[in-house]
């Protein structure tokens, strides 16, 4: 990464500005903008999220939004109601109320004597998400929005449920907010009732867990902020942004045929993060590519990015399974328009034999999964740090049901979601299907390319799910998710079915047996043939952005993944450490530290044995001040029901001055 410290413009950062709202709150915002903006006013780009503008998020805000400022726009880092040093509270992700008070934050930069009247979105995750989702709300001043890492499907791709399968991201997102939302606003901002301010955040944290579970299907909670519920609600440009190994790929294709707003998608090999610094790359220039497209659609300058191809992809080639790449090898290619004229469906079938191009003699195929498939899946959704990636899928396929190609001929390449048709039974009536394509080297290693869950009670519908009825035959399509893969010749295509994937989704009510009919199942692949015109592609240029503000790093960010077997209690134990470090902030003069902590299990054969426990760790001090908040989280289950408790203490000092804890039981609702 290269930093720029000139810049056409010269900047000034102003770091509380407070932006009034309607029923009196006051949001706290950060921005940077030209010396001369109010005499020369220009373009304003909000980010707009509840991570802290002045300390969690410090850092890589001024590498960006100060790069904006330097090419003449007005960067502005907004804390959400309840966050930070904003007031209010914050009671959950994507309220009603967070998409009102954004209406109005973007009124009142529109309105500002330095600001030219434009105003764009940019965000990644959860800024991503509401950028979709304000734009659905059409202020007038809203021209376009950059939203990286997000979805336009709450339910059918955000870390709650996949495929109707509840994930264990839900807990752990849902204990890493506990965690947030309990921190307090900073004395030196909002003066001696940061305190008071604080007492009630804690006293209104209430986890998030309880309303995410009881809402299983996909309901009006989730339909809320779900854009795909109405794309022609948005009408300004939208250029969406992600990786292949992010968990929020999909959403990217679905917003390009969906709706007819100028669009643009770009998926690169990268993680949850931005395509300028991150691992596995390569990364791109992509300050200077946003640049491009605000100068195109808040500013009016013809920069030619609105001539390209809608949809700019990495074509990743085959690699060994490993917890990290440092690079994916590929190469660029690019589509006009989305869905492509130039994909097409080809189908394989899934005989007792293998993967062929002809159906063979229907045969049952009969499996039962051992609760740990799924321990070597990696991570959800990666952020680029540590071992992430999943690992050899020889370690799950030795225990699920799968079928392999004879060795490829010819190299073939896919660009889009692959789907596996099953005809099938199973002995239980609440069961799920985990279904993997993976790409065989000659010595066997096996590379997982893309994965997708079922809950075979959402077979027919996400809202209206019916369980199974032991011994009756179903024909469903697991859907896997979008990718673009080139499988070489000499190599093998493998599909592996389990009916666990732990701790990716929590475990069926009881064991499960599955039987697959071979020869009427079948494979379909996006094939896309490689296409001259791809060589012909503009290169980005190198990353580059401003410097991040001035800090040190006393313990840095590190996350791990360990795992432990029990042998003689058949238990295995998975661990992740999120240690978000511990950075001092020249600025504010202010240090700011946090761990998270996840341990999962599962012993033997036993579903209700799955426990999923999250704590964190959250610290802010400087001289005369000192506080901290420790929360955990703990669910398990039985065979109706979910059950969680939760702790949150918060001190001021060493001095406890809030406790509070929580137990209750959700039913299942078929999941």
């Amino acid at each position: 990464m290269k930093y720029i410290r000139e810049f056409p413009r010269r900047v000034r950062e102003l770091e509380t500005v407070w932006v009034p709202l309607s029923d009196g709150c006051r949001l706290a915002a950060r921005i940077w903008m030209p010396e001369d903006a109010e005499s020369d006013p220009v373009p304003a780009i909000l980010e707009y999220i509840p991570y802290r503008r002045r300390d969690f998020t410090a850092i890589r805000d001024a590498t960006k939004h100060a790069y904006y400022a330097g090419h003449g726009y007005a960067g502005v880092r907004v804390d959400l109601r309840g966050t930070g040093d904003s007031d209010g509270l914050i009671l959950d992700e994507y309220t009603q109320q967070e998409h009102d008070d954004a209406v109005e934050v973007i009124a009142w930069l529109a309105a500002q004597p330095w600001c030219s009247g434009a105003v764009g979105m940019t965000g990644i995750s959860w800024g991503g998400f509401n950028a979709l989702q304000v734009a659905a709300r059409r202020p007038p001043a809203l021209k376009a929005i950059i939203t990286a890492c997000s979805t336009d499907d709450r339910y059918a791709d955000d870390i709650h449920y996949m495929g109707g399968c509840l994930t264990t991201e839900n807990l752990r997102w849902a204990s890493t907010m506990f965690a947030y939302n309990a921190r307090p606003p900073d004395p030196v901002v909002v003066g001696e009732r940061w305190r008071d301010m604080w007492l009630e955040r804690l006293a209104h944290d209430d986890p998030w867990i309880f309303p995410w579970l009881e809402h299983a299907h996909r309901d009006g909670l989730w339909k809320h902020g779900s854009v795909c519920e109405d794309f022609s609600a948005i009408e300004c440009a939208v250029y969406a942004v992600g990786g292949w190994a992010d968990g929020y790929s999909n959403a990217i294709p679905r917003l390009l045929e969906g709706l007819s707003c100028p669009r643009r998608g770009l998926i690169g090999p990268w993680p949850h993060a931005w395509p300028n610094a991150t691992v596995p790359g390569p990364c791109i220039g992509f300050e200077q590519d946003a640049l491009r497209w605000w100068d195109q659609y808040l500013k009016g300058i013809d920069t030619g990015i609105a001539d390209e191809p809608m949809y700019r992809v990495w074509m990743q080639e085959g690699v060994p399974p490993q917890p990290q790449y440092a690079e994916r090898p590929g190469r660029w290619v690019a589509e006009e328009s989305w869905p492509s004229p130039h994909i097409e469906d080809r189908r394989f079938f899934l005989n007792a034999k293998g993967i062929a191009d002809e159906p063979g003699a229907e045969r049952e195929l009969v499996h039962r999964s051992p609760q740990s498939v799924g321990l070597y899946a990696g991570d959800w959704c990666p952020h680029g740090y540590g071992a992430e990636m999943p690992l050899d899928q020889r370690l799950e396929d030795g225990r699920s049901l799968c079928f392999d190609s004879a060795v490829l001929p010819d190299a073939l390449e896919i660009l889009g979601p692959p789907v596996v048709e099953l005809d099938l039974r199973v002995d239980r009536p609440s069961a799920f299907i985990a279904a993997r394509l993976s790409d065989v080297a000659p010595d066997g290693a096996a590379t997982q390319v893309s994965y997708g869950l079922l809950n075979l009670t959402h077979r027919e519908s996400h809202e209206n799910p019916e369980a199974l009825e032991a011994g009756r035959r179903y024909r469903v399509c697991v859907k896997l998710n979008d990718i673009a893969h080139r499988f070489e010749a000499g190599r093998r295509l493998r599909v592996a079915i389990s009916t666990s994937w732990w701790p990716r989704a929590w475990p069926s009510p009881e064991p499960v047996t599955l039987t697959v009919f071979a020869g009427s199942s079948a494979l379909s692949l996006p094939v896309r043939e490689p296409r001259a015109e791809d060589a012909t592609l503009p290169e980005f240029q190198d990353p580059e952005a401003a410097p991040p503000a001035p800090h040190t790093c006393e313990v840095p960010y590190h996350r791990s993944r360990t795992l432990r077997m029990d042998a003689d209690r058949g238990e295995v134990v998975v661990e992740a450490i999120k240690d978000v470090g511990r950075f001092h902030l020249e600025g504010p003069d202010l240090t700011y530290g946090g761990r998270g902590r996840d341990v999962m299990s599962i012993v033997g054969d036993d579903p209700l044995s799955a426990r999923h426990e999250a704590s964190h760790r959250m610290t802010l001090e400087r001289e005369g001040w000192r506080v901290r908040t420790e929360t955990r989280s703990v669910m398990t289950c039985t065979r109706e029901e979910f059950l969680i408790s939760a702790t949150l203490d918060a001190y001021e000092g060493d001095t406890r001055v809030f406790t509070r804890s929580w137990d209750g039981r959700v039913p299942r609702k078929l999941v």
